[in-house]
């Protein structure tokens, strides 16, 4: 690749979150090689100018810097350092960013593997869900060579937002695990409380209204609850609850080696197991927020037009993921 001209660029895994970022590359002008294990998902980036590659080693021997967004540890194992994967066909000087929360341990053998083929990869883990997905409203939590980072800093630009470079490898993942524990314990607290309020007396839609102008809810710590906690929407899948349950038990497994108290942590990954084990991981991941109601009592289902109406009022904030200016 010349100074000058865009890299060719990678993409693995065109899922919910997936599809729409390797979507934006392409309306960036980026030239564009994808894979997935079901070839039909790629339809519509084939149709704007994308090319196939049938194995991640294919893809890998083509390109620049590859991107992957998976589902699951195994997966990326598979794609990363399977017969047919990555590692087979990367070239020296090419770089390799993965997306999907990954471990600890996978992170480092991943980056040794790498670096033994004079490759660089660094951990990127993404924050801002499927609707931020769509918008190119995400961040980028980059863990590696800094330098690698910036080379490739406008091609991830292309897909998220907010990208921000933490540190060495490892450190990518480390927040996005931070952040994803804080948003659950933060969640059920918020959740628990507000149900309580219902159960007094309270109109669900007014005291959502009115909580917003409290000292925590003009920072806009209560959004959380429009999508689908309010309007008790919870089969309308943004993020299903089996990958919270991951995130969660990664997050968990990292402070017990660190020898961290989770005591708020743990009790919200209490609750997500018990909505696990209900049959309820192919729902959206907000689908624990009904165990509160449960508990107590209560069924909360406000008009979606009622939530529109209070936004309308006094909008969300404008980096909002979901429903900030664009």
């Amino acid at each position: 690749m010349s100074d000058t001209a865009k890299p060719l660029v990678g993409f693995i895994g065109l899922g919910t979150m997936g599809g729409p970022m390797a979507s934006h590359l392409l309306k960036a002008g980026h030239r564009l090689v994808v894979h997935d294990v079901r070839v039909e998902v790629a339809a519509e980036h084939l149709k704007a100018g994308a090319t196939w590659a049938d194995t991640p080693r294919a893809l890998a021997q083509q390109c620049d810097v590859m991107f992957t967004c998976l589902p699951n540890l195994p997966a990326i194992e598979k794609v990363a350092l399977g017969s047919d994967g990555l590692i087979a066909g990367i070239r020296a000087g090419s770089a390799y960013f993965e997306m999907s929360t990954n471990s600890p341990e996978l992170v480092k053998r991943l980056h040794k593997a790498f670096a033994e083929r004079d490759a660089s990869m660094l951990d990127a883990p993404i924050s801002g869900g499927a609707p931020g997905a769509r918008r190119g409203r995400l961040s980028a939590y980059v863990g590696g060579d800094k330098a690698v980072y910036q080379r490739f800093e406008s091609v991830i630009r292309a897909m998220c937002d907010r990208p921000v470079h933490i540190g060495p490898v490892g450190s990518g993942l480390i927040t996005k695990l931070v952040h994803n524990c804080a948003s659950q314990g933060i969640q059920a607290a918020i959740v628990e409380a507000f149900v309580m309020g219902v159960k007094a007396g309270a109109e669900p839609l007014a005291l959502w209204e009115g909580i917003r102008q409290g000292a925590s809810g003009r920072r806009r710590v209560f959004d959380g609850l429009i999508d689908q906690f309010l309007p008790g929407q919870y089969d309308t899948v943004q993020s299903a609850l089996r990958i919270v349950e991951k995130d969660m038990m990664t997050a968990t497994a990292l402070a017990r080696e660190v020898g961290a108290p989770m005591r708020i942590a743990n009790l919200a990954l209490a609750d997500i197991t018990e909505a696990m084990n209900r049959g309820w991981a192919e729902r959206d991941s907000r689908s624990v927020m009904l165990l509160p109601q449960e508990r107590i009592g209560v069924h909360i289902a406000v008009d979606p037009s009622g939530v529109r109406d209070v936004l309308a009022r006094d909008p969300a904030a404008p980096t909002d993921t979901r429903y900030g200016e664009k």
